[in-house]
Formats: C-alpha cells, structure tokens, sequence
C-alpha cells in the first residue's frame, strides 16, 4: 500500500532539505495533527512524493527515531511513536469509563453492552425493506427532530408499553440519551432554570456531563420510596432528573406516593421531570411493571428512552418525549448543532417496531437477562448470605449491600487482586454521609459461570477482610464451609 504525508520543501530556504521535512514532522506531532500510531510512507516513497534524493528522507527519519517521535519496525513501517505528541491516556468522554489498566477476568461494572444480543438477522432485513422503497424523506437532510414515521412509532410503541402520552409532533429522536440530555441542559435556562437537582447516589458520570454542559447539579439523596421530595423542595431547583423505574444505581422503584409527591412538587414550582427510563425493558420482578412517571403529568415529566439497553449503543438512537410547549424550543436548539440522525437508520427501526420484530427480540433477551439476574441471585445466597440485594429484580445490574462491619474500599481492591473489577456503592455518592457499604454489580455481560465465580471471589475478599480481624464475615456460615473446604482438600492431597 502506498502512503502519503501532507508536507512540503522550499528549495530556496537556507536550511536544509533533512532539516526542513523534520521540522515539518515535528510541527504535525506537537500540534497534534500526526497522531500516535500513524504510519508514514516509506523513505523510498517519501523521496519521491517530494523530489529529493532517498538518502534525505533516511536521514529525517532516523534523526526523528533518536529523538523519539517515529518508530520504525521491520514488516510495520514507520510510525509516530506513542510518546511523541505527550499524549496521556484520559478518558475525555465524561459519560463513559475508562477501561482498566490491566485487564481482569470479571469486569463487573455497568453500563456495558453485550453485543452479542443485537439482532442481526432481523435487523438486516429491515434494512433491506427500506433500502429497497427509500425516498426522498429517508435519503434527503432529515427532520431536525427525527422522521415523522419513527416518531409516529415511537409514539404507538411507548404508549403500548411505557403509558405514555406522546404524538408525532412531541416525539424528538435523539442521538442516544446523551444529546437529549445535552438539547435539555441548553433550553432550560430559556426558562430561567439554570440548576438540575439529581438523585444522591446517582450517575457521577452523567453529573460531570451535566455540568460540562453548563448546568448547575443540585444533589437529593433517597430514601426506600425514591428521591426525596420535601429536601428537592428545599434546594429551589425547578428541573430534576429522576430514575423512577429503576434507580440508579439503587435499584428502588419509586413509588406511588412519591410519584404523586414528586408531580405536585412540578406543577407547584412550574417545573420540569426529566424521567431517564434507561433500561425499562427488562423487568424480571413478579411485581407489575409500574408504567411511566410521563403518564401522570404529560405537561411536566419529559420521558427520555434510548435503544442502547434494547440493541446496542452503537446505532445511537435515543428520544425524548416531551411538553408541547417544549417541541420547537428543542427543534430550535438542535438545529444550531446537527441536522438531524440518520434517516435510513430511523426508517429501519420504525420498521423494527411495526413488524413486531422488536416485541419478539425483546422477549428472547429478557429472557437471558432474567436468567443472569436468577443466577446472580442465587450466587449472593450461597456465597454471600450476609449481603441483601436491594431494589427491584430489573436492569442489567443490581445493588448489593453489605454487612455494616465490612470496609468497602479494601473489599474492592482485594477483588481486583482476584481479576474482579466492580465497583462499590460510595463511588457513586454526591455528598459526605454514612450510607452502609454496598457494591454496584454488572452482570449483563458475564456467563452463568462467571456470576457465580466472581461471586465466590468476592466471597474469598470478605473472608479475608474479617479473618485479618480475626472472624470470617458472614458470621459462621461462610466459615464452616470455609473450614470444610480445608478438609476436603486435604481430604484430596
């Protein structure tokens, strides 16, 4: 293959012809035009895109090697080395994790796609109906707020099973919950609401963002029955951003007191809910499924959904449904930033939902979800007796809180000693308080097996906590069968 570098000579210059091409390295690398990794052409082919002899092009090259801005391996050409523009590894997407340092067996943090799921077959062949009857509306600039055949969609679907009350004309499509939420942060203040309040614990990550955006994050801690209402009176805010369905990371279903509390409090201070149903698909609780917060107060509560729980987040669909006063004002907004999402993508997941594809992908996953979440149950039963899950069985994680005796920190990192990367329940806390230690499990991804093995790790660390305070945790149990596991092996050896 042949590569090419955008760079030029000047033959009347007083310096020299090497002198000028490393110069012009230089320049790209530092201000970060070449990045870590690109290759370059060869000597051979640099010599020649530029007019200049092949001994030139050698000897840039080289000097740049010694200095440490190029890389040349035999069979991998030359490349910008990895340290030459200062780089330094940060995670500058504030709604996303940074992957770990080093790699472990069982990452159980949230927020993480299994692929695996999306539906290929199904999703193809939507694809090829809408490819085959494309028109103007698919292939030209789209709808800033999304086409009107998706949002009418949208509209009959989230009725059919969320409740709520929505129309073509109160249906925006998003990019993901991410745009919604950055389209919201930037039209609140034309209402003269300039701070979010949010629920504490909560998303840190979507905090950071939120702020990012230029909003003011007002923290409201919980209790058993969801936010707090009476301390969200407390705070002045007049928008709130709530997890009603399925708290994160708590897992607490709100209810329906607080509901109504929480809907008295919008129309008292003429504010707004934003109600974040970030994986209300999966809901495994015998318990019905409490419909939406939007069906209450359609004129208060924007509804915002997203396909990255129900597919993958790599299509990038998201919507909100929102007042009607609201629908040009956000309209208005987007139009400053994009023109609007794909159009064949809206197409073909309209199509998705009308053909009932969507209904039949969605049972066989809640199906395997279910079956995540029942092993992950019975694990914490049998390795993990002193720890209760909290909340509502739904989602793609679970709460799992602690003994009061156990140190949260040193559990963490005594799992991550034994390739298990999870998280633990004060990460996500806004304010200073005693809230009982807690882990935050992720289990969307894992295999039955590696449920219960992680489990059973986690297990080993709270032994090892306790039994450095000279008592196994789970006050007898644990240590009985700890004991037994001892004879057995030597039972063995």
């Amino acid at each position: 293959m042949t590569w090419h570098i955008s760079i030029e000579v000047d033959r009347a210059s007083s310096d020299s012809l090497t002198k000028q091409i490393q110069e012009a390295i230089r320049c790209r690398i530092a201000e970060g035009i070449l990045h870590a990794g690109t290759r370059l052409p060869s000597t051979r082919q640099l010599a020649s895109d530029l007019g200049v002899s092949r001994s030139v092009a050698v000897e840039a090259y080289e000097q740049l090697t010694a200095e440490g801005y190029l890389t040349c391996l035999q069979g991998s050409g030359t490349r910008v080395a990895d340290r030459a523009n200062g780089e330094i590894s940060t995670n500058a997407d504030p709604l996303r994790e940074a992957e770990p340092a080093v790699p472990v067996h069982w990452d159980l943090r949230t927020g993480r796609a299994n692929v695996t799921n999306f539906p290929r077959v199904e999703w193809l062949a939507c694809y090829r109906t809408v490819l085959a009857a494309a028109g103007r509306d698919e292939l030209d600039y789209p709808k800033v707020a999304g086409l009107p055949l998706l949002r009418d969609s949208l509209a009959g679907y989230l009725g059919r099973v969320r409740g709520v009350r929505s129309s073509v004309e109160t249906v925006m499509v998003t990019a993901g919950f991410a745009q919604g939420l950055s389209l919201l942060c930037e039209a609140l203040p034309r209402f003269g609401i300039r701070k979010l309040a949010i629920e504490d614990p909560g998303h840190n990550n979507q905090r950071r963002f939120i702020e990012e955006c230029g909003m003011r994050t007002v923290p409201v801690p919980l209790d058993g029955e969801g936010v707090d209402v009476d301390r969200l009176a407390a705070t002045g805010a007049r928008a709130v951003l709530v997890t009603p369905a399925h708290q994160f990371p708590t897992g607490i279903t709100m209810s329906p007191a607080r509901r109504q509390a929480l809907v008295r409090w919008a129309q008292d201070v003429d504010g707004l809910i934003i109600e974040d149903d970030y994986d209300g698909e999966f809901w495994f609780d015998q318990s019905h499924r409490p419909s939406s917060l939007q069906e209450l107060a359609p004129d208060q509560v924007i509804y915002a959904g997203t396909a990255s729980k129900a597919l993958v987040p790599g299509l990038r669909l998201g919507w909100l449904a929102v007042p009607p006063h609201l629908s040009a004002l956000l309209s208005k907004v987007r139009s400053r930033h994009d023109l609007g999402s794909d159009g064949i993508t809206q197409r073909a997941f309209s199509e998705l939902i009308t053909s009932g594809m969507l209904d039949r992908h969605l049972r066989r996953v809640r199906s395997r979800y279910r079956s995540r979440r029942e092993a992950f149950t019975q694990a914490v039963e049998l390795h993990l007796p002193c720890a209760g899950i909290v909340g509502s069985s739904a989602g793609l994680h679970a709460y799992l809180q602690l003994p009061a005796d156990i140190e949260e920190s040193p559990l963490v990192e005594a799992a991550l000693r034994r390739s298990v990367l999870v998280h633990g329940g004060k990460r996500y806390q806004f304010t200073p308080g005693e809230r009982p230690p807690a882990l935050v499990v992720g289990y969307s991804t894992l295999p039955l097996a590696g449920i219960a093995e992680s489990m059973f790790a986690i297990r080993d660390a709270v032994d090892e906590q306790r039994a450095a305070r000279g008592r196994f945790a789970t006050g007898g149990p644990v240590a009985h069968r700890r004991a037994g596991q001892r004879k057995a092996v030597h039972s063995r050896s």
